[in-house]
């Protein structure tokens, strides 16, 4: 079994070829834009529909059926 050093160094080893090969790739930055944009569309959508929800809500509550 590998001891810690050994462990460490290869995963150093394995985190360097990784990021070397990110940054060989040419959509390496525009993958994670796209990514967070998409995010923050969808959680601003979901906010608007929680919103128009509430007033929907409060509006058909307060209808007077009597």
């Amino acid at each position: 079994m590998f001891d810690v050093k050994t462990m460490a160094r290869l995963l150093r080893a394995h985190l360097a070829e990784v990021r070397q090969h990110a940054r060989a790739r040419g959509d390496g930055g525009y993958t994670t834009e796209t990514v967070l944009i998409t995010a923050l569309l969808v959680i601003l959508a979901l906010s608007v529909v929680g919103i128009i929800v509430a007033k929907v809500t409060a509006k058909a509550k307060a209808i007077d059926l009597g």
